[in-house]
């Protein structure tokens, strides 16, 4: 059965019609594996399958995504990020060439769901990368991706029973009605720069604009790999939420509205 996958022009443009067409042939892509957006695991025999495209300013990693989750794509991240992430998968540096077939990269995965607290609804976005975040300049195992976001102002939760705390100086930007990107203060004191940013802008439901409108702030909520895993409803979004803060995997801060 040939695999359902799907090479988009400009991922094809980036490592040749060669390399394109063994992928479309089934001769490098995984029958199996992991979704580089949600991390839940993938069939590219069964179900659509998207090729993406990472490239830094020396290297390329070729991942693999749910066509749910993310379409065919080419996205530019810096080297730092990419060998950082080459790392934390292989626990070695080694250099990876355009192609070359890696099943997990890290990225951020973001879920958006309204969230019942003290009886009001609030919109929030929940952040769980798909493998473990190394601080910069480290190398080894370990994960210190919540270390990290408590040292920006973040607080843990062991609970999700009120509002945490504003995060001053960061921001969810949404602009015509779809979210862009989540915004942090810059190091030199000038406009704010992305902490995250979609690859295409992301649909949000009209009830979780208008209770971002409503309180000109949206909650984020962040958890290390494998604490969340992409949840189909925001019940099961809710409780998979209330675990992680009981086991200490939560952290969370409000974040001010920028955009409508």
């Amino acid at each position: 059965m040939p695999r359902m996958l799907d090479v988009s022009d400009e991922v094809r443009a980036e490592i040749g019609d060669e390399e394109a067409d063994r992928l479309l042939a089934g001769d490098n892509a995984p029958g199996s594996y992991d979704c580089t957006s949600c991390r839940t695991p993938g069939d590219s025999d069964n179900e659509r399958t998207s090729t993406v495209l990472f490239i830094g300013d020396e290297t390329a990693v070729l991942a693999f995504a749910h066509s749910t989750c993310l379409p065919s794509q080419v996205v530019q991240v810096t080297e730092e990020q990419l060998q950082g992430a080459v790392r934390s998968i292989n626990g070695d540096s080694a250099d990876l060439d355009a192609g070359k077939v890696v099943p997990e990269q890290a990225v951020l995965g973001v879920t958006s769901g309204l969230v019942l607290i003290a009886g009001e609804l609030h919109p929030a976005l929940v952040v769980e990368p798909t493998a473990p975040i190394v601080r910069p300049g480290t190398t080894g195992a370990g994960d210190d991706f919540l270390p990290l976001l408590i040292e920006q102002g973040f607080m843990p939760l062991s609970q999700l029973s009120e509002v945490p705390p504003v995060q001053h100086g960061w921001s969810v930007l949404l602009a015509m009605g779809q979210l862009h990107a989540v915004l942090q203060p810059s190091a030199n004191g000038g406009q704010p720069v992305a902490w995250w940013q979609a690859h295409q802008p992301l649909q949000v439901t009209e009830g979780w604009r208008a209770a971002a409108n409503k309180h000109q702030q949206v909650l984020m909520f962040a958890a290390p790999v494998g604490s969340i895993g992409r949840q189909p409803r925001e019940d099961l979004l809710r409780d998979a939420l209330d675990k992680a803060a009981a086991g200490g995997q939560l952290v969370g801060a409000a974040l001010p509205l920028a955009g409508t």
